[in-house]
């Protein structure tokens, strides 16, 4: 088996790119500036020490050897003199200092510190020379002394400070090549950024535009009629449910053919079997034997009636093959059978037609009624001890035109009424007249293929007799012709 490629939606490829390219380009960015900061704080910490040893100089040279000649000349005592204050205070300061420099500055400040260790002995030794009331020249060369060792720590702390100085220059020429270095290497990042770029982009592309030519192709294949034509599968995911949406589609479109050929076929079977109907050769028998007794009785105006009847009731069922014929066309064709049949079935069958005149200009599809009449007669009123009555009603509203077939003969069970509804919802057309329903159930599919409605025959049945009622859309002679034109 192939290797399964990962599935990635586009947004995905390009969010990865882009999370790749911000990675490369800010890692050297963050790098450089973390060094930069590094530097920077070394470099000031650097200034602060050679600032505050520089204060200390001030200290170690000036003020210690003038608050000991103070003490030595008797313009201060010890005790008002703040001399060893400002030992301490040097003491401390080297101290702090000595702990935060490194190795090579250190040394000259150790030094500086144990100095300052004589200097402050040399004070000690003024204090014990006063305390012993020695002369004052001996004082002096005391002070002297400390002016000399003062200077020592002095020379000491201006090594340090020119130490600071070559290790401040020393970190800026650090800090420089490490920014050269930085330099370089997001230039070379950015080129190789651009690069993985122009690579990731391509795939990216290719990954997209074969999957897009491949549906351009089998969309092209479709609308040429081959609904045999499939899409292979992509690991781009928006492509990919499109992929599977178009494949989708064409199946669909090839079942939704084959149901249109099915239904096609269905509707021919379906009139073929209505005119089958129309034609019966029971029916035309018995009525031309109506015909014969009638001449033989004598009975002229009959003869005449029924003769007529029966050739408007060919007539208008042929139609020279129209589909469409005029309401009073209907109308004229269902009160032909049902005088024909009126004159076989005089004692148990009675009819009513009212269908209003004003709505005879409007068209219809042609044999709607005359079956459901039929149905009503011999599923109906023909079955029940005593006949009955068929009512046909017809009236025009809100752009509809309804109808109603409804006779007081023997109705309906529940579950005869179940079955027919369930054919007529399957709309498949019945194979055998004998089976019952069979006009019933290709009027509701004839409606629904002609009119492209849902809607089907409504039909109420009990005890009192069974009522069928459909609706169907209003149309014109002129209506009737444009749809012919655009359907043909």
């Amino acid at each position: 088996m192939g290797k399964v490629k990962k599935e990635k939606s586009i947004l995905r490829q390009i969010s990865d790119l882009s999370h790749r390219l911000v990675f490369m380009l800010v890692i050297p960015i963050i790098i450089s500036l973390i060094l930069m900061l590094f530097y920077a704080g070394k470099y000031h910490n650097s200034i602060d020490r050679m600032k505050t040893v520089a204060d200390l100089k001030t200290v170690v040279t000036e003020e210690i050897p003038e608050s000991a000649w103070n003490i030595v000349s008797g313009r201060n005592t010890f005790s008002d003199s703040s001399i060893y204050m400002l030992i301490r205070k040097v003491n401390d300061t080297i101290d702090s200092i000595t702990e935060q420099t490194d190795e090579e500055s250190r040394l000259s400040l150790i030094v500086a510190r144990r100095t300052m260790q004589t200097l402050e002995n040399y004070v000690d030794r003024i204090k014990e020379n006063i305390d012993a009331e020695v002369p004052v020249v001996q004082n002096e060369a005391v002070v002297e002394e400390v002016r000399g060792v003062a200077s020592l720590v002095d020379s000491m702390l201006t090594e340090y400070i020119a130490k600071e100085i070559n290790s401040a220059a020393r970190m800026s020429l650090s800090l420089r090549i490490w920014v050269l270095i930085t330099a370089i290497a997001e230039v070379l990042i950015v080129i190789i950024a651009l690069l993985v770029r122009n690579k990731t982009v391509k795939a990216t592309a290719s990954s997209v535009r074969l999957p897009i030519e491949r549906l351009e192709e089998a969309a092209a294949q479709i609308a040429e009629g081959s609904l045999d034509a499939k899409i292979e599968d992509t690991n781009v995911t928006e492509l990919r449910n499109l992929t599977i949406q178009v494949n989708t589609m064409a199946d669909r479109l090839k079942n939704m053919m084959k149901k249109s050929n099915q239904d096609a076929r269905n509707l021919r079977k379906a009139e073929l079997r209505t005119l089958q109907a129309q034609i019966n050769p029971h029916f035309l028998y018995n009525t031309l034997d109506a015909i014969v007794w009638k001449a033989e009785a004598g009975e002229k105006d009959e003869v005449i009636q029924l003769a007529s009847a029966l050739s408007d009731f060919f007539r208008i069922s042929l139609s020279s093959g129209a589909d469409w014929i005029p309401i009073s066309q209907e109308k004229k064709h269902i009160e032909g059978y049902l005088k024909i049949q009126q004159t076989r079935y005089r004692d148990i069958m009675n009819y009513e037609i009212d269908i209003p005149d004003e709505i005879g200009e409007y068209y219809i599809l042609k044999l709607l009624l005359q079956p459901l009449v039929e149905n009503a007669l011999y599923h109906g009123i023909k079955i029940k001890r005593g006949g009955g009555t068929i009512r046909v009603k017809g009236r025009l509203e809100d752009g509809f035109l309804y109808f109603s077939v409804t006779d007081t003969g023997l109705g309906m069970s529940p579950e005869q009424l179940h079955d027919l509804n369930d054919r007529m919802k399957k709309g498949q057309p019945t194979v055998s007249e004998g089976s019952g329903g069979f006009g019933l159930v290709n009027v509701n599919m004839r409606i629904r293929l002609y009119y492209n409605q849902t809607d089907d025959l409504k039909i109420e049945s009990g005890a009192e007799g069974t009522s069928v009622s459909f609706m169907v859309p209003c149309r014109t002679r002129e209506e009737i012709d444009e749809n012919e034109s655009i359907s043909g």
